[in-house]
């Protein structure tokens, strides 16, 4: 299978820059994955399409204001750094630009000094390793200093670091928003909760592979980046109960479908505990666990419209998506949403 057969023709105009007044204010394209029908809706519609009973999934990572602007402290060239992994309390796996210029020794100056760093050694792929030095805590440095982690194709500066998180966004460590949950708002959330919806927090630290595309021609041949995952026991609990009792098991968000994916049994259970997840979803997969998906409009070629089409055929996706680009739908992380049912 190759990455072109995912292709499909954006005009750029239709890259949403930034996010709406109102959260909840974007349209909602429903697909039935049976027969590739498709329905225009607004996305508090998505009230009618869920029934009582329902496990809505949903990820509760936070966004770390990981992207750092400095210098380096010798001779003051501008560098910019990029939070990725956590590997001890104050050493970081980094994506560093420029990176020729940071070599293994070289100390990095965030806010005229209130944070420093050294480059304590390369990573396999290029990645720096840092340690970081400062007064006080690191979490309330970084919130001063640090700016959110927006994709390369947002291009508008975000004037509130907030809209870069879900409301329901607590456990801090992604480098990337989660974004197809950014859509709710606390009242639509309690809305649904007053019909019978069942919600059910995972947690999945979004990585760097959020931002590299697929390179390869053929997608057997891409790897992907482990991510950290955690699921307690009362979500497991819930995510079991509908399953056993004929409800259906709604993902927010492709993050969320890969959590469960990764840690169900072959009959579908999902197990509580925490670890990491490279699985890749493409078309031929067999979902265990998820009967209906929530999501955002993807990049072409991209390993999120991969999934999405192992779900729903992958014909029917990309005409799904020719008739977006035909109705003028907002597309990625700030764009319209997709039911997929």
């Amino acid at each position: 299978m190759n990455k072109s057969d995912f292709y499909y023709e954006l005009p750029e105009e239709l890259i949403a820059q930034d996010p709406l007044a109102d959260r909840s204010g974007s349209r909602l394209m429903v697909l039935n994955k049976e027969t590739g029908a498709l329905a225009h809706r607004s996305f508090p519609d998505l009230k009618e399409y869920l029934r009582p009973g329902d496990c809505l999934v949903i990820n509760d990572t936070k966004v770390l204001p990981a992207r750092l602007l400095g210098v380096k402290k010798d001779t003051r060239a501008s560098v910019e750094v990029l939070l990725l992994k956590r590997l001890e309390k104050d050493v970081w796996e980094t994506l560093v630009r420029p990176g020729k210029k940071c070599r293994e020794g070289a100390v990095l100056s965030f806010g005229e000094g209130e944070l420093e760093a050294v480059v304590e050694g390369l990573e396999a792929d290029g990645n720096r390793r840092i340690r970081f030095s400062y007064e006080g805590i690191f979490e309330e440095v970084l919130d001063r200093l640090g700016q959110m982690p927006l994709p390369p194709y947002i291009t508008h500066p975000l004037t509130d670091k907030n809209r870069y998180q879900t409301v329901y966004a607590r456990e801090e460590g992604s480098a990337a928003a989660p974004t197809a949950g950014l859509h709710f708002t606390k009242e639509l959330l309690r809305e649904l909760e007053d019909q019978g919806i069942v919600i059910a927090p995972l947690t999945l630290h979004v990585g760097l592979g959020t931002f590299r595309p697929v390179k390869t021609e053929n997608i057997l041949d891409h790897h992907m980046h482990a991510e950290f995952y955690s699921i307690p026991a009362e979500t497991a609990e819930k995510i079991n109960k509908a399953k056993a009792d004929g409800s259906r098991v709604v993902a927010v968000g492709t993050t969320s479908t890969r959590t469960l994916e990764t840690v169900a049994g072959e009959d579908g259970t999902v197990l509580p505990g925490s670890g990491w997840t490279d699985i890749f979803i493409y078309p031929g997969y067999r979902f265990r666990v998820i009967d209906a998906l929530l999501t955002n409009f993807h990049l072409p070629e991209s390993t999120l419209i991969m999934l999405v089409s192992a779900l729903a055929g992958r014909e029917n996706v990309l005409h799904a998506y020719q008739e977006a680009v035909k109705e003028k739908y907002r597309f990625f992380s700030f764009g319209d949403a997709m039911l997929i049912i």
